[in-house]
């Protein structure tokens, strides 16, 4: 049932597949890189420009671009196989997906973070474990132009693709059972901010008195795949305000 498409950009096919019977997967390739993110961000935005019959959503990931339909339509009342209706739709689409804007048209958000302390209970260990000041972790960490890979692991919980490979960290042994909202930590090669208060095993440098997930709001999360962001430094005091006025 696997097929391999033309990609819109470069030589490597795109591999279609299903993911049960009401969902396809769209793999741009192995590895993690910012080339295939904005491929993979370019196909999503030409998919919601020009939706199929019974397309439903899709969930963008660090490789894959998983699309959901509803068969019954997307099967034309039934008269055809509704993954090959699909398969068809999406290869007419990436005939037509145009580039996105370079990187450096996109917004750059800004998560002020106070480090340390209460609000960074591992940033004494992660000092240690990597042989850093802590006041180096922290200028390290702030330094970057992160990008949003994607939202995963709960809702708002941002994937984040650049920071510096000298903070590496491994998980905790022992996953705390709770983690506050806002908490922002490392784990490998990654570093994220916890959306919402969720066990976690990611080593807690700081928190931000943002909140990254709000349900009632129109668009709930802050933060969304092909985002960049850029981690701000503050005080305790500046936190307090900062959260007092629901910022």
């Amino acid at each position: 049932m696997d097929q391999l498409l033309p990609s819109p950009f470069g030589p490597t096919p795109v591999q279609l597949y299903p993911l049960g019977d009401a969902a396809v997967v769209l793999q741009f390739g192995e590895g993690i890189s910012e080339a295939t993110h904005r491929t993979i961000q370019a196909v999503a935005a030409c998919l919601d420009a020009h939706p199929f019959p019974g397309f439903l959503e899709y969930v963008p990931a660090f490789t894959t671009l998983t699309v959901y339909y509803n068969p019954w339509v997307a099967s034309q009342a039934g008269q055809q196989d509704p993954y090959h209706c699909v398969s068809e739709s999406l290869r007419q689409l990436l005939q037509q997906v145009p580039e996105l804007p370079a990187p450096d048209a996109v917004p750059v958000v800004e998560i002020p973070v106070c480090y340390g302390g209460a609000f960074g209970p591992d940033l004494d260990l992660l000092s240690r474990y990597t042989g850093l000041a802590a006041e180096e972790v922290i200028r390290l960490h702030t330094e970057p132009e992160y990008l949003v890979y994607m939202i995963g692991f709960a809702p708002g919980f941002p994937y984040l693709g650049g920071m510096n490979e000298r903070l590496t960290a491994p998980r905790k042994t022992q996953p705390r059972p709770l983690v506050p909202a806002g908490s922002v930590g490392i784990a490998g090669r990654q570093t994220g901010i916890y959306s919402l208060p969720t066990p976690g095993g990611w080593q807690l440098i700081g928190r931000t008195p943002r909140r990254l997930f709000t349900p009632e709001a129109a668009s709930p999360s802050l933060l969304r795949a092909g985002q960049r962001l850029r981690f701000v430094p503050i005080s305790e005091a500046e936190y307090q305000h900062l959260q007092e006025h629901e910022l």
